[in-house]
């Protein structure tokens, strides 16, 4: 299992029956491919579609159906299609239960970054601004540090897509919520210590007790 689908599969998870869930674009749109078969859950991607499904398999592309990245997707039986207006209508009226997004960097108070870094030119900050403020549960699928520099910090040096809307970050090391004192390590990846995670994580991390190993089975 490579880095991005142990991480999918374990975000997938944190789902519960019920829940409307947008997946940002990158890793995050992997964990449609694993939600359990007993958790029913409604996909809306930002561009347009309510009741997405799972990447499309080889050969069966529709070129006119992909998620909010352009990769061809699949759509569950009752979906619909509208227009942006209204899909962030959906995003900002708050019935988005759950977002996953990747981040550039997240840190200590939930403060996220994810659409710039500094020096390089970008699009722009996308649906993610809406997202991270209109989703009832926003949670950060990444993995944990780039060439060996921290991505979760004590405070971000990267310009912020939000203010304290963090609050699980899931990496190929460990789980962790975002509490009022600080980042709590609740579940550690196989393989790993707390000191391996914590030489990677510029923020000071506080240890759950007891400390879960992570696990990807359903």
């Amino acid at each position: 299992m490579d880095t991005k689908e142990f991480i999918a599969r374990r975000v997938a998870k944190e789902l519960k029956d019920g829940d409307v869930v947008n997946l940002g674009i990158g890793l995050p749109t992997l964990v449609a491919n694993y939600v359990p078969e007993n958790v029913h859950i409604t996909l809306q991607a930002e561009h347009g579609i309510l009741g997405a499904g799972p990447a499309a398999k080889p050969g069966e592309e529709d070129e006119e159906i992909c998620n909010a990245g352009g990769f061809p997707i699949t759509v569950l039986p009752g979906a619909c299609f509208f227009d942006s207006a209204t899909s962030f209508g959906i995003i900002r009226g708050g019935h988005v239960d759950v977002t996953i997004l990747g981040a550039l960097q997240v840190d200590e108070k939930g403060n996220i970054a994810n659409w710039m870094v500094p020096g390089k030119r970008v699009p722009g900050m996308g649906g993610a601004m809406d997202l991270v403020v209109g989703a009832k549960e926003v949670i950060v699928a990444m993995e944990h540090a780039v060439k060996g520099s921290p991505k979760i910090m004590k405070t971000c040096g990267y310009p912020l897509t939000a203010v304290g809307v963090v609050k699980k970050i899931i990496t190929e090391m460990g789980v962790m919520d975002i509490t009022k004192d600080g980042i709590v390590l609740t579940e550690i990846a196989p393989g790993y210590t707390v000191e391996d995670v914590q030489a990677v994580t510029d923020a000071k991390l506080s240890i759950a007790n007891p400390l879960t190993v992570m696990d990807t089975d359903f």
